[in-house]
């Protein structure tokens, strides 16, 4: 019977992602929204893909990244690359990027992943401010002047990476494979005491982030026309911990509605950065006080409905 009502839950939810694709096609192919709002959506979009892909990492498995935009710049350049250099299709361009972010996750976790804590975010940080400084000085891709790139990220596009990403990380966290990352998650050295490999599941947990981090990457190239080594800072990161965070360490509806309210409240304070991350500061610091745990906790958007739970990041008492 579970079975059943998770199905139902998860055919519901396609049907409503065709239906609100659908819709937005229509408005776009129509003209009835404008550049500034279809921006919005797609940059929307790329923001969803990126929380929920460091959710796996950090509210699945518990590894503490904040290193995460240099993935994003990985996938940035290296489809950027692919299509300005090499003149291949965007699809290829986007599957290159996805990859080489995930090979550079394998190769920055397997060393890494066995640090814990304030040491992990160290490491990480640390990667992802290399990666800009060599793209600083690379000239073959622009060095600091940048790399102009073509725009091809669509609405199809963006939002069909958007709904893999989604999908694909609701499952690997209902798997066998999940559960074995939510229990290194809430006690590593009783998980490995019952015989699960953690090192393996972290790598596995961060090279899955890195390869849909470097999706996103391939997106935010193709729909800025240039892209810089100073996008993808330190603070980067942190604006895709904050999704994360605000959302509730282990729900994946968390990650992605404040994704959404974020990018929103950014979007219309572009004139007034210093406002932005006031209001960030502000948001957090209530977050905090009166729902440490973010907006969801570890609860899914679908427990508050009757028809199933699914993607759950290991379910809690938080109320």
């Amino acid at each position: 019977m579970t079975i059943f009502k998770r199905i139902n839950g998860f055919w519901l939810s396609m049907v409503l992602a065709i239906v609100f694709f659908i819709v937005v096609q229509l408005l776009i192919s129509r003209g009835i929204l404008n550049s500034f709002y279809i921006n919005t959506l797609f940059y929307m979009a790329i923001n969803i893909i990126l929380a929920v892909s460091l959710h796996l990492i950090i509210g699945i498995t518990g590894q503490f990244s904040i290193g995460h935009a240099g993935f994003l710049a990985v996938g940035a350049y290296a489809s950027a690359v692919m299509t300005m250099k090499l003149q291949m299709p965007f699809s290829l361009a986007l599957l290159v990027g996805g990859v080489t972010a995930a090979v550079a996750g394998l190769l920055i976790g397997i060393p890494t992943l066995r640090l814990k804590g304030d040491y992990l975010a160290i490491a990480t940080l640390g990667f992802g401010e290399i990666v800009r400084i060599v793209l600083l000085n690379v000239d073959y891709v622009g060095g600091a002047s940048g790399m102009t790139v073509t725009h091809l990220t669509t609405w199809p596009w963006v939002f069909a990476c958007m709904l893999i990403a989604i999908i694909v990380i609701a499952n690997f966290t209902n798997s066998t494979h999940g559960r074995a990352c939510i229990s290194i998650r809430e006690d590593e050295i009783a998980a490995d005491s019952m015989g699960i490999n953690t090192t393996y599941y972290k790598v596995t947990a961060f090279v899955i982030g890195s390869f849909f981090a470097g999706i996103a990457g391939g997106l935010y190239a193709h729909n800025f026309y240039i892209i810089q080594p100073t996008n993808f800072g330190f603070l980067k990161s942190f604006d895709i911990l904050i999704f994360v965070v605000l959302g509730g360490l282990g729900s994946m509806s968390g990650a992605v509605i404040a994704a959404i309210l974020l990018t929103i409240v950014s979007t219309f304070l572009q004139e007034y950065p210093e406002t932005r991350m006031i209001l960030y500061s502000l948001v957090l610091i209530l977050v905090m006080l009166y729902r440490p745990k973010g907006l969801l906790g570890t609860q899914e958007l679908t427990s508050f409905i009757k028809f199933g739970r699914a993607a759950e990041g290991g379910k809690q008492n938080d109320n």
